[in-house]
């Protein structure tokens, strides 16, 4: 699902909804500038309709105390956990790491439990975890305001015959900067994945 919709892009770019001759145009843009978020963020912004499973080692990806499986991505919600010996684990049996609150970055074991991340046979991709993998269920206002600001930036782009060109102020010439554009960065920075 889009971060920001046409009809956004459209009242912010001051276009009527009549106006339909670059829909198509804004439409790839959007998706464009999602994409362009999402890859200088390192994350997906909003959950996927189906749940997905995602495959873990159970040494590489465990801690040494064998209760805690880092993630390696944020996961807004779980479906199933089936650990490397083929045990299904309940949420009575794990607590999502932050508990409170979405993104997860982990999951650890009750240490009153029963219960470590282990394997049978093989450690490489032993335990499964279904979920939705996302930094939440919908995008965040500050992340969709970005992708409106940089689908507008974008969309001017195809104007602008020189636009990567940084040209003098004082020749009475715009200097227009190259890449993302400075607000756009600051409105992002505080949701760049540490790495």
């Amino acid at each position: 699902m889009a971060y920001a919709s046409l009809n956004e892009l459209k009242i912010y770019r001051g276009m009527t909804s009549a106006n339909t001759a670059d829909d198509a145009l804004l439409t790839d843009i959007i998706a464009a500038a999602q994409s362009q978020i999402e890859s200088y963020c390192g994350r997906i912004f909003e959950e996927a309709a189906v749940a997905s499973t995602r495959y873990y080692d159970a040494i590489d990806d465990v801690s040494d105390d064998k209760l805690t499986l880092y993630l390696g991505t944020d996961c807004v919600s779980i479906t199933a956990i089936t650990n490397g010996d083929g045990t299904s684990l309940t949420s009575a049996d794990y607590v999502t790491e932050p508990r409170n609150s979405t993104p997860y970055h982990a999951l650890k074991l009750k240490s009153g439990g029963s219960y470590a991340w282990t394997y049978n046979d093989s450690p490489e991709n032993a335990i499964e975890v279904k979920g939705k993998w996302a930094y939440s269920a919908t995008a965040p206002a500050a992340i969709r305001q970005a992708t409106i600001r940089l689908a507008a930036y974008m969309y001017a782009q195809k104007d602008a015959s020189v636009f990567d060109v940084t040209a003098m102020p004082d020749a009475g010439v715009i200097q227009v900067p190259q890449g993302l554009p400075a607000d756009v960065k600051q409105i992002l920075e505080p949701y760049r994945r540490l790495r």
